[in-house]
């Protein structure tokens, strides 16, 4: 027993310093494409053959849609003149257009907030991503975060998943049962765009069909870190974060 108390405190204190710090850690983050501009780029993007359609040629180049990419890598540049190019990072979560005008929930929860995570239908990845925040390298309590098992404590309502049939109502009165002021945090492709599995018979294309979404987490899955990126976005303690990627030549 005594080897082990002396074995940990040999080894300090091993939890990530974001947000404090950006984490350079090797596997913290599987990274994600980014849009080239050029006529080259523009051809090759019409030629990735991207299962979900979030490569497409732009007016300057690619453009690449995060509420689709599903980190297939079949983008993955190989040479200077791929549609693509690729960078790491892992602060990803954005807010959509429409909830740009949603409310906030400011200083109130910036230390203590609340989370009632929803398997709405996802394939179990993104379930595994979010068990990760709560382990001690993550440690998401330093940041004031806490799961909590019942909506009627929570604050955000973290969904993941197309949102199935079997889960449209049980998604609808959990929602409803939290108490304002409230918020919705989607993450994973399924719960932003219906990923692989909606549109569809079976499930939705996205939270946002069932429920109104204030942030979105893009990945499949997410990194733990793209996780509490999202959250602190919702408490507005980190900005947004673009939910495409086009040609930088075009950007104004």
């Amino acid at each position: 027993m005594t080897r082990w108390v002396w074995e940990g405190l040999k080894s300090g204190i091993r939890t990530t310093r974001y947000p404090a710090a950006t984490e350079r850690a090797a596997g913290v983050s599987p990274g994600r494409p980014r849009a080239r501009a050029g006529l080259e780029a523009r051809l090759r993007a019409a030629e990735t053959g991207c299962p979900t359609g979030a490569i497409a040629p732009a007016e300057e180049g690619s453009r690449v849609d995060y509420r689709r990419c599903i980190h297939c890598f079949r983008c993955l540049p190989e040479s200077p003149e791929a549609a693509v190019a690729w960078e790491e990072g892992y602060e990803w979560a954005g807010v959509p257009e429409e909830a740009e005008a949603a409310r906030e929930l400011g200083c109130l929860f910036r230390r203590s907030l609340n989370i009632r995570f929803v398997d709405a239908g996802a394939c179990g990845a993104c379930m595994g991503e979010v068990r990760q925040i709560d382990n001690p390298y993550y440690n998401m309590h330093r940041l004031g975060f806490f799961l909590t098992p019942t909506p009627r404590n929570a604050d955000v309502l973290l969904v993941a998943g197309p949102v199935t049939e079997a889960m449209r109502q049980a998604l609808r009165e959990t929602f409803e049962a939290m108490p304002p002021p409230k918020r919705v945090v989607a993450m994973g492709v399924c719960a932003l765009s219906g990923g692989v599995f909606g549109p569809s018979a079976a499930a939705a294309g996205g939270v946002a069909d069932v429920v109104p979404v204030d942030v979105t987490i893009p990945g499949c899955p997410p990194p733990p870190l793209a996780i509490l990126h999202g959250l602190l976005v919702a408490v507005q303690r980190k900005p947004p974060a673009p939910l495409a990627s086009v040609p930088e030549s075009s950007v104004p």
